[in-house]
């Protein structure tokens, strides 16, 4: 079964993130395929390369930044939650004249229309936060 998870909680004040990481694990380890993980509204934050959680806790970040990297996951934090919340790649900094890029290697910026198209080729889309 194939896979697409959406990601819409804060990882600061939301369990949505560590949630969708650990359900995603479980897909795998079941045998099942992930698509895509499209993070939009406050889950965006996820991919914010500035943000640092206290030592004392894991950093939900990293943890989907292996993820997609062990696992060849595609990780898209919509780019209109993103800009809004000041995460920008090196394209996006540029074009608004920001200093610098601050989304984390690993993931990308793109469209609702990523999560449509998600959406349409997996089996089910699975939706953490609201």
């Amino acid at each position: 079964m194939k896979f697409m998870l959406a990601v819409l909680g804060d990882p600061n004040h939301c369990p949505a993130p560590i949630s969708a990481y650990r359900f995603a694990d479980a897909v795998l380890t079941a045998g099942h395929e992930i698509h895509r993980v499209f993070f939009y509204h406050g889950g965006v934050l996820v991919a914010n390369a500035l943000a640092e959680p206290p030592q004392d806790e894991p950093s939900i970040a990293q943890l989907w930044q292996h993820f997609g990297n062990e696992n060849n996951i595609e990780l898209v934090a919509c780019i209109a939650s993103a800009s809004r919340r000041g995460i920008f790649d090196d394209s996006e900094a540029q074009r608004y004249g920001k200093p610098a890029s601050s989304i984390l290697p690993g993931f990308i910026l793109g469209g609702l229309g990523q999560l449509i198209e998600g959406t349409l080729v997996s089996d089910r889309t699975v939706t953490f936060g609201s």
